[in-house]
């Protein structure tokens, strides 16, 4: 099959070569960690192997779904956990079949926060002091009353996420993408309109982040800078976990990210403002992208032609996929060859088939 545009591989910039780091990639097209819910009582499954590999290329980078680092860290039904040996012998197979294929495999660690069902141990480490009912939030039928964290509780949550990058490093992954985005924990201790605290960790932009950057340095020093990200959703609203000047947020943290030397920073775009919404806005990444000294990635609403001129205008290092990559198994061959996409089914991206909507998308070779 050829390109239809008759573009040779090398005159495409979604699939030139990157050094990140010490790692090597074949092509600038990420897998973004999406959220699954098919790893049954918070332990992956071998279902995975298949789901993770199918989306493999030699030199690709790939981000797991988000991985909770305690019991205390879950808030969704069945997403997998990295805190518990049974879990990291789990992740064993999985991080080998992508290794198998030379891909380049980076678990994302999470806490969840305030966003708990009631049907999750979460709500025993929440940020916020009052009852809310967020409205935006769909997948779960109530939300615990949350409170904030004791200045004494957050060290504690602190070494959750310090022991379960080393975790992540015993199961094999490459290295680790501490979630500070969408609305979860490290972003509501961020976001001036949801942290009210009046202590070292609320009150002005340094002490919101402080405590992200407190696991920022244990990661780093437990696991080594080169194997350490950090996503970053400045201008989002998820979760009602909005900031008043979030160009200055994007900032300050791309900035102090610099302190710690690490592999990179994944940003999400100012038009992803809500979950699953586009939208049209005047706010840019590029300051954060000429500000942070590693690598620079990019997410939200993608495509190939917005993509490669992303690429082209020196606007990021290499761009994140999610929706396009769940449906395409096989995106950056078809961004070669430039041929039409699988449309994704949203009413598959939550349920618990091991093959529903998972590992059933069909490759180009396939449809033939």
């Amino acid at each position: 099959m050829e390109n239809k545009s008759g573009e040779g591989k090398q005159d495409i910039p979604l699939l030139s070569p990157y050094k990140m780091g010490n790692f090597q990639l074949s092509h600038r097209v990420v897998l973004a960690p999406l959220t699954r819910q098919r790893s049954y009582g918070n332990v992956p499954q071998p279902h995975a192997n298949l789901y993770y590999s199918q989306r493999t290329t030699k030199g690709g980078l790939l981000i797991a779904e988000a991985t909770g680092v305690s019991d205390t860290a879950q808030g969704y039904t069945d997403t997998p956990g990295i805190w518990t040996k049974e879990q990291v012998e789990a992740w064993k197979p999985i991080v080998n079949a992508v290794n198998a294929k030379g891909g380049i495999f980076f678990c994302q660690i999470w806490h969840v926060g305030r966003v708990s069902s009631t049907a999750q141990w979460a709500g025993s480490y929440l940020l916020h002091r009052q009852a809310i009912n967020i409205s935006n939030w769909t997948r779960c039928c109530r939300i615990y009353p949350p409170r904030r964290l004791t200045t004494d509780e957050i060290p504690h949550i602190v070494t959750d996420f310090w022991l379960a990058a080393r975790n992540a490093i015993e199961a094999g992954f490459d290295g680790v993408e501490i979630h500070g985005a969408h609305g979860y924990l490290i972003d509501q201790f961020m976001k001036d309109q949801v942290n009210d605290r009046t202590d070292q960790y609320g009150g002005s932009l340094e002490n919101r982040c402080r405590f992200a950057l407190e696991i920022v340095e244990a990661v780093v020093n437990e696991i080594g800078a080169d194997r350490v990200g950090f996503r970053l959703s400045p201008f989002a609203d998820y979760m009602e976990s909005g900031d008043s000047n979030p160009s200055a947020l994007g900032l300050y943290m791309a900035e102090s990210l610099n302190k710690y030397g690490i592999s990179y920073c994944h940003m999400v775009e100012p038009r992803m403002k809500t979950l699953a919404e586009k939208v049209e806005s005047p706010e840019s990444l590029i300051p954060m992208r000429k500000a942070f000294k590693g690598t620079f990635l990019v997410a939200g609403g993608y495509d190939r032609g917005d993509g490669n001129k992303a690429l082209l205008d020196d606007q990021t290092d290499l761009v994140v996929y999610g929706r396009l990559f769940l449906a395409n198994p096989d995106l950056p061959k078809r961004f070669e060859l430039d041929v039409p996409l699988n449309k994704h089914n949203r009413e598959t991206f939550y349920i618990s088939d091991p093959v529903v909507g998972y590992t059933d998308y069909p490759f180009l070779e396939t449809m033939a």
